[in-house]
């Protein structure tokens, strides 16, 4: 009786020693991670790395306000003086956006269709690109098939083909299926115009999704394993765990995305010549902009209004989703 209860008192003494040093273990490797995170810490919010923050800031922001200052002021200012002597040569006007916004002439037409135009192809090909890619990025991250790995790399190596090797043979492939099937659908609908946004909405969808794909992937690929078995013991399948679980856990990545894919499409300029066909009903914004400086550039104070007024829309959907973004940039930086 003794000795089972020697060896019991010495079993509970062993569990209690290598529970300490365990705990110790822990304990120093929190007190490194924290001795790191308090360098960086320290390191990014020194005066040093202050002063460059905001030097950087000055020079990032300095060319958009004397846009601003440009955008205000008369013509023969802009021609003759630059926008930083503002205060020597003052004068101010709002014929710039009048122009711009207000007139229907042929020489400065309104930018009110065109602006609806940017957002009707920026939104859906965003929309389109985020749930293809978090789909697919799901898929090859934990649904295994043949040639998984392979079909990931091969999205991967996409990534470096130059988009201008892309823009003819998709303009042919256009050009004899795509644009024929439109023509006849205006023809028997004729509520359906000839002239749409489908080949813009494919052409931008099918180039963002490479990298799409492999950033949304490195991010769900991530999700701890246990808590998509814990999903898979309650009984969901593929889709339930991908719009209950993965689809909320990676908010802010698909928002960071989106806020990338909304920027570039909103500013293209190459693929909407290629593919929108050039008319006031489908040519967005950037288009109208490249016409505005007039065939010698003699007109550009109308230029820098309407380049401000693009500015308006990226600016309020980044800074509504800035939260979202700084979050998705720091996804997968630490882990434990």
């Amino acid at each position: 009786m003794s000795s089972t209860t020697g060896s019991t008192g010495s079993a509970d003494r062993t569990d209690r020693d290598v529970s300490k040093q365990l705990d110790a273990a822990a304990r120093d490797r929190y007190n490194l991670d924290g001795s790191k995170a308090a360098r960086v810490k320290r390191r990014l919010t020194s005066r040093t790395a202050t002063v460059f923050a905001l030097l950087i800031a000055v020079v990032w922001t300095l060319p958009t306000f004397g846009l601003l200052i440009s955008s205000f002021r008369p013509a023969d200012l802009i021609n003759t003086t630059g926008w930083w002597t503002v205060f020597e040569n003052w004068g101010w006007t709002l014929d710039n956006y009048s122009e711009v916004l207000l007139s229907a002439s042929a020489t400065a037409p309104q930018l009110g269709s065109y602006f609806v135009n940017s957002l009707a192809i920026t939104i859906p090909v965003v929309v389109f690109a985020t749930v293809l890619a978090a789909m697919a990025a799901y898929a090859l991250a934990w649904i295994k098939f043949p040639f998984s790995d392979w079909v990931f790399v091969i999205i991967f190596a996409l990534q470096i083909v130059p988009l201008q090797m892309a823009l003819i043979p998709l303009l042919q492939i256009f050009t004899t299926t795509l644009k024929p099937t439109q023509e006849w659908l205006h023809e028997v609908i004729p509520i359906i115009p000839d002239e749409t946004y489908v080949q813009v909405w494919i052409a931008h969808t099918i180039f963002g999704l490479p990298l799409a794909i492999f950033l949304l992937h490195n991010f769900i690929s991530e999700i701890p394993r246990e808590l998509m078995e814990a999903a898979r013991v309650d009984g969901a399948n593929h889709g339930q765990i991908f719009l209950r679980v993965v689809v909320p856990l990676s908010v802010p990545i698909l928002a960071s995305f989106a806020i990338f894919q909304f920027l570039w499409v909103w500013n293209d300029l190459l693929v909407a010549l290629v593919f929108s066909g050039g008319t006031a009903d489908v040519a967005p914004l950037t288009q109208r902009l490249a016409e505005l400086a007039g065939s010698r550039g003699q007109s550009w104070q109308r230029l820098t209004a309407a380049a401000f007024v693009s500015l308006v829309v990226p600016l309020i959907v980044f800074f509504s989703l800035q939260r979202y973004f700084v979050r998705g940039l720091l996804a997968g930086s630490t882990k434990g």
